[in-house]
């Protein structure tokens, strides 16, 4: 399993603190499903999650690009993540926020 992954694209620096795992996974908790908790496993420190809220919080602008970028990224689940997801749930996952998101405006 590689131990990270460098995104080389607008903002990429910023996922690649969060993850792009924990990032979807944080992100269909909050647009699409609060029951869902992947993001918040035991195995990430408290320092680890409140780092990538903050993270998360201060680059919104860049979401829904890196949302479209996650649809073409393979193997995701090869790079170290606590969430639990396989790739294919984190694209699914990621598609279903899309057409949320595509549904508000």
């Amino acid at each position: 399993m590689a131990t990270s992954n460098t995104f080389h694209f607008e903002g990429g620096e910023y996922l690649t603190k969060m993850g792009a795992a924990w990032f979807v996974s944080y992100k269909y908790h909050q647009v699409i499903d609060k029951n869902h908790m992947n993001w918040n496993n035991e195995k990430y420190s408290e320092l680890s999650i409140t780092s990538r809220i903050n993270n998360f919080d201060r680059t919104s602008e860049y979401h829904y690009f890196w949302l479209t970028k996650v649809l073409d990224m393979q193997q995701l689940d090869k790079h170290k993540n606590f969430c639990g997801l396989e790739s294919s749930e984190i694209i699914k996952m990621a598609a279903t926020i899309i057409v949320k998101l595509l549904d508000k405006k």
